[in-house]
This record gives structure tokens, sequence and C-alpha cells, in this order.
């Protein structure tokens, strides 16, 4: 009995130190608000998936390289509510995405809007700017 009661109270304590691996992080862990970007590429795909959703786009530089860029956005019931859909952006799609960098200098971004090239724009918020009213 004290045997399983020594394996029950050690998988507690494993599962237990565990939980911080699943903490949400802030947006200011992550992105640094005083360095907003505006970056257009050509969207590869947009993963609509919880707890947020990505949107992978290739950046053509002048001189011919390709960045591979990933804006991370709100889950899916959040990009819903701003009206986006899961199949409104096609692959090759020319867009610019409005947003912060991330902290890190990696091509990885908060996206704050999406302007797509027919003239749409979408404002996703969470943001600095969503307590402001608006897209620098």
């Amino acid at each position: 009995m004290k045997a399983r009661f020594a394996v029950l109270a050690g998988c507690v304590a494993l599962l237990a130190a565990a939980v911080p691996v699943f903490a949400h992080h802030s947006f200011a862990a992550e992105f640094d608000n005083a360095k907003t970007v505006n970056v257009t590429g050509k969207v590869v795909k947009l993963d609509w998936v919880n707890p947020h959703s990505h949107l992978y786009f290739d950046v053509t530089k002048p001189d011919g390289t390709v960045e591979h860029w990933t804006a991370e956005m709100f889950p899916p019931n959040g990009l819903y509510r701003a009206g986006w859909r899961p199949n409104m952006l096609k692959g090759g799609e020319e867009i610019t995405i409005h947003g912060y960098l991330a902290k890190d200098g990696t091509d990885f971004m908060w996206a704050q809007s999406v302007d797509f090239a027919d003239g749409r724009k979408f404002t996703l918020g969470g943001g600095p700017e969503a307590e402001a009213g608006g897209r620098k």
C-alpha cells in the first residue's frame, strides 16, 4: 500500500512540475511593442489552431533571397470574431502584415492587422495598439 502511495505521489509531483511548461505567455514576454513592422509577402499557409493561429508567408528581398516569416495571431475563435475565415487566404496571395517584431530577432511577429491586395483590411487587435484604437 505504501509503495502505491509513493508511486502516486511521485507521479503527481512530476505532473505538478510540468504545469509551468503549459503556461500561456504574455505579449510583452515575446514581442517588442517598440518595434513595429510592415512586412509584405506571399501566403504559404494559415494554421487555424489553438492556442494561437500562425500565418506563414514568404518575403522576397531585393537581392532575390526569400525569408520565411511567421506571424502569430489570435486563436481561431478570436479570428472568427474579427471576420476571418479559415479559407480566406490563398497560397501565393500577396498580403501586407502590420505588427510587432519578436524580441529574439527572428523572422517572427505578432500580427496586428493584414492588408489584402484587393483592398480588404482586417484588424486583429491584441497588441498595445488595441487599447489605442488603431494601427500606427
